[in-house]
């Protein structure tokens, strides 16, 4: 039963893996004026968000799979509006970042997603300055330096919507923790998806009918079904297997799978895409960030230890953490976290100590 549950367990890891690095490249080579040469990220974002809350409309109002949750009218404006915001802010910089800079790079530039995350903890009072950690951030920070300045085809602008969209879902996480989590309210995957993608939508539709819609309207733009059906499809796929992850692993196992997919990512786009060039300083630079990111996920983890006074062995945490789930009705087991900006997804619970971003991409 152990040998069956774990190699259950590491197959939902695995398809994570493989979920979470096929929508960052699907996404690229959509964008890509180079390959599909779909230019218009925002209209993909709305593409996603109109799927994913039309499926979740489908799953809670029509076939009753998930029941809605208690949502107010106060709650709904004052939570749940400028969470979308700054989700829809998040995704909508972090797409048009890959019209102008390569799949490799931008993963070099989420090692920032901590450090992001800990300085609006700190602003918003959620948490509290901390010297350990704030010499991991310098690390981190010195790595994406290093990386950047090792970058052939650096872009400003690339860098600035990346950068601008890592700070937007870093406040996105925090609002989270401080307005939904004070309210008491418990959002698992499908949920989020019916009260965030359509608002996001909004949200979403301004920039578009400034900056997009013109567009639109003058050149010859494809649009081909099948490939924007599919992409969206992984999207909604990738939230489903993130909710099955948080359910039956623990929080060093999601950490290091969300290394190990960086790493895959970062190889693969090269292949992939040959305009991705690496040097050698990219390497350095983003192994620096790594270690600092590493030494923060050990600093969260040693943290969420001390605040447990029993350990559990892996076989008794995973079957734990999975009974925890299923009777919580989504809840991540013991505040863990997995974070994929890929995905359309506000995490049910956002834990005081395990803020950070575990998976990497932006945006769907």
């Amino acid at each position: 039963m152990v040998n069956k549950t774990l190699l259950l367990t590491y197959s939902y890891l695995l398809i994570y893996i493989l979920l979470s690095s096929g929508v960052i490249l699907y996404n690229k080579w959509v964008l890509s004026p180079k390959y599909f040469n779909f230019p218009l990220p925002i209209t993909l974002t709305m593409i996603h968000m109109g799927f994913s809350g039309f499926v979740a409309f489908l799953l809670i109002r029509v076939f009753k799979v998930v029941s809605p949750v208690k949502m107010t009218f106060e709650i709904y404006v004052t939570c749940v509006v400028p969470i979308s915001a700054f989700f829809a802010s998040s995704l909508w910089f972090g797409n048009t970042a890959y019209l102008h800079i390569s799949v490799a790079f931008i993963q070099m530039l989420k090692a920032l997603m901590p450090v992001a995350t800990f300085i609006m903890a700190v602003v918003c009072g959620t948490d509290k300055a901390r010297c350990d950690v704030f010499m991991n951030m310098l690390l981190v920070s010195v790595g994406v330096v290093v990386s950047s300045y090792g970058e052939i085809n650096f872009n400003i602008i690339g860098t600035v919507y990346q950068v601008t969209g890592i700070f937007a879902e870093a406040l996105r996480l925090v609002l989270t923790q401080v307005l939904l989590q004070k309210k008491g309210l418990t959002l698992n995957p499908v949920t989020s998806l019916y009260y965030i993608a359509p608002c996001s939508f909004v949200f979403l539709s301004l920039p578009w009918y400034v900056l997009e819609k013109p567009n639109i309207e003058v050149s010859q733009i494809q649009f081909n079904f099948w490939i924007f059906f599919s992409n969206a499809l992984c999207a909604l796929a990738l939230n489903f297997s993130i909710f099955l992850v948080i359910g039956r692993t623990g929080a060093v196992t999601i950490r290091v799978a969300g290394v190990l997919k960086d790493w895959i990512l970062i190889a693969l786009s090269t292949v992939i895409f040959p305009e991705s060039t690496i040097t050698g300083l990219n390497i350095i630079g983003y192994a620096i960030a790594l270690c600092g990111v590493v030494m923060y996920n050990y600093i969260k983890i040693k943290d969420v230890k001390a605040a447990q006074p029993i350990t559990d062995s892996l076989p008794d945490r995973i079957t734990k953490d999975w009974k925890a789930k299923s009777s919580s009705d989504g809840e991540s087991p013991r505040g863990i976290e997995l974070i994929d900006e890929e995905a359309p997804l506000i995490t049910s619970r956002l834990s005081h100590i395990g803020r950070t971003q575990l998976g990497t991409h932006t945006a769907v």
